[in-house]
Formats: C-alpha cells, sequence, structure tokens
C-alpha cells in the first residue's frame, strides 16, 4: 500500500489528455481571483482519479489549486465540479476545514470543461491506512481527528449555511442505491453474480428512518490534508458527490476501511493495537458521542450498502480507463478490486440474514 501510494504523491507535468490553454486560464484568473499575478504555472497533482486536479502558482508566488471535469464523455450527473464549489463555499466558515474558494467556471470555452480554483492547502495526505509514516503515539490522535470532523459535518445546519436546496431530505440509502446501481450497469465490462443479487437485496432491505445533514459521499484520509507535523485536519476536499443524506452512510463509508483485508489496501488482517490504531468500535463509540447519539442501528446493512457502493464507483473508474478519460494512470487497478468488494458486501448481506 505504501508503494501505491507513492504514485498519488506530488505533481507531474500535465498528461496530454488533461491540457489546457494556459492563456486562457491566466486570463480567467486576472479577471475573476483575488490577489493573482501572472504568468500562470500549471502541474497536474498525480492524485485524484476522478476530477483532474492541477497545481497553479502565480507570478507572486502564490499556490492555487484547479480541479475540473475530465474531457470525454462522462456518466450522468458525475464530476459535479460546481457542488463541489458550492459545498466548500458554505462550509468555509464553519468549523468543517475546508480550502479557501475562489472562483467557479462554468464556461467551457476557457479551458474545454469547468472547474473552479481554492487555495492550495500545504500538508500531508496520509494514503496508507497503517501510517507508516506516523509516529506510533500519534496514529489514535490522526483516525480521532478524522472522527472529529466528520461528526462536525454532521453537526452543521445545512439550512443554516445555504443548503437548504443542496439535496432532498428522505430517502438518501434508496436514492443511493438506485443512482449508483444505473451507473455500474451503465459501466459494467463483465458480469459479477454478487453485484446483481446486491442490486436486488439491497433496495428491498434499505432502513426507512433516517435523518438528514450534509454529507461528503467519499470521506477517506486521503481525502483530506492534514498538518505537516501535528494529527490535525486542515482541509477535507474532494466534494463532488456530497449532498443532503444519511450521516450513518456517510460514516459507515469511513469505518469501510476496517472491514477491507489489507491485501486490498484496508486494515483488517492487522494487529491494530500494536500499530496504535483505535478499534472500529473505539471509533463507533467516538462517533457517538461527539454528535450525541446513543448506538447506531443496522450498521451491518450499511457496511454491505457501502462495500457494493465501492465497488460501484471503481467499476466507474476502471471503465473510464478503458475508454482513457481517467485522470489517473493508476485508474485500470480498481477493475480488480470491485469483484472482491462485492463478495465481501455478499458475504456480510448473509450474515445479515443468518442472523435474523
Amino acid at each position: 500500500m505504501a508503494a501505491r501510494g507513492a504514485e498519488f504523491i506530488g505533481t507531474m507535468e500535465v498528461q496530454e489528455r488533461q491540457r489546457f490553454d494556459d492563456a486562457s486560464l491566466q486570463r480567467f484568473m486576472q479577471a475573476n481571483v483575488e490577489g493573482f499575478k501572472a504568468p500562470v504555472k500549471v502541474e497536474q497533482f498525480r492524485g485524484g482519479q476522478s476530477n483532474p486536479t492541477y497545481k497553479l502558482t502565480d507570478g507572486n508566488g502564490t499556490q492555487y489549486v484547479l480541479r475540473r471535469k475530465p474531457p470525454g464523455k462522462l456518466l450522468p450527473s458525475a464530476h459535479a465540479v460546481d457542488r463541489e464549489f458550492k459545498v466548500i463555499s458554505a462550509l468555509y466558515k464553519t468549523p468543517v476545514p475546508v480550502a479557501r474558494p475562489y472562483a467557479l467556471c462554468e464556461d467551457e470555452q476557457v479551458i474545454g470543461t469547468a472547474f473552479y480554483i481554492m487555495s492550495f492547502v500545504d500538508g500531508r495526505v496520509l494514503w496508507d491506512p497503517t501510517l507508516p509514516n506516523v509516529a506510533k503515539e500519534e496514529r489514535a490522535k490522526v483516525y480521532e481527528a478524522e472522527i472529529d470532523v466528520i461528526a462536525e459535518l454532521h453537526k452543521v445546519d445545512y439550512k443554516a449555511v445555504g443548503l437548504e436546496d443542496y439535496g432532498r431530505p428522505g430517502n438518501y440509502v434508496a436514492r443511493q442505491l438506485s443512482r449508483w446501481g444505473k451507473q455500474y450497469k451503465a459501466s459494467e465490462t463483465e458480469s459479477i453474480p454478487e453485484m446483481d443479487q446486491l442490486l436486488e437485496w439491497l433496495p428491498a432491505n434499505a432502513p426507512q428512518s433516517e435523518t438528514t445533514t450534509i454529507v461528503h459521499g467519499d470521506y477517506r484520509l486521503d481525502n483530506m490534508i492534514f498538518h505537516p507535523t501535528e494529527p490535525k485536519v486542515l482541509a477535507v476536499i474532494d466534494w463532488e458527490i456530497s449532498t443532503l443524506g444519511d450521516p450513518l452512510a456517510d460514516f459507515s463509508y469511513v469505518m469501510m476501511m476496517w472491514r477491507i483485508p489489507k491485501e486490498q489496501g484496508g486494515l483488517a488482517g492487522h494487529d491494530l493495537a500494536a500499530l496504535g490504531i483505535p478499534s472500529e468500535q473505539a471509533l463507533i463509540d467516538r462517533y457517538c458521542a461527539r454528535t450525541g447519539r446513543k448506538s447506531i442501528g443496522d450498521w451491518q446493512f450499511y457496511m454491505a450498502y457501502n462495500l457494493w457502493r465501492i465497488a460501484c464507483i471503481r467499476q466507474g473508474v476502471y471503465a473510464r480507463s478503458l475508454d482513457g478519460t481517467a485522470s489517473n494512470r493508476m485508474a485500470g487497478e480498481s477493475g480488480r478490486l470491485v469483484r472482491p468488494n462485492a463478495e465481501q458486501a455478499w458475504k456480510v448481506v448473509q450474515e445479515i440474514t443468518a442472523s435474523r
């Protein structure tokens, strides 16, 4: 996992398929980005499989980040950079740490696709969940910080920050099952029996009662920027599939890492105590304490749902790698994990049905 994480660290020359007119971008920034000074230097981040992400440096040495829709044919409702910009703009003055939003451009004539610009946050992205480059005594604090921030997100009054129209309250899980199921079928490259079984079982067994909060949708360690030396979150990034939804679906997605085998880059199978990493239950308890919950019902359903959902996401990334539109050259590896994720999700479902 550490070697794989190295593939995503730092910047590189902009890939041929991801290039655009730098002069056109510079004109846009001169007109729309406060404090910008020409010229602009453009580099591409190695990470970011979904929306191509670039590091910009202006004539003053000020650094920015540009996120854009990828070129080519896209799945319906995917790569919503306008939604990313809207949510970080709303959250910027809340306790949830996000980068400073500067400008959104929906005019595709500028660089070819819609994009937005935000501040560059200098810190650590922790790709390996075992945290090999973090001192053992600091590892629990890193995970506690991760949980504390998602708890803060779920406590934000979405109406008060202007996100009342950011999604539809209620029936979040059912709608997600429909959305990701359709996107999976649209990008399907082989028949996986467990996926077909999950497509039937999950909608028929979705929890009916749920609260509504802002949900990130892809909240995990490597979508966070940590302080260079402290276990402190400086910014949560990659908000493209955020919406209003079920906080338990969002939180259980975080905790899925404790179920994924170490051979697939997860924490299952590692000696967590020896690593100094909190257990799944310890972090569930911390989240409940931070959000005022006594417990979490339907936990196993949420685990099956998220394992299935990550299989759908990975299938989409893999399909884009086949037609050359995925922004990260490692995207093809996602394909080999779709079946194992589906098989594990179906195993959880079998455990649920056996316990009834």
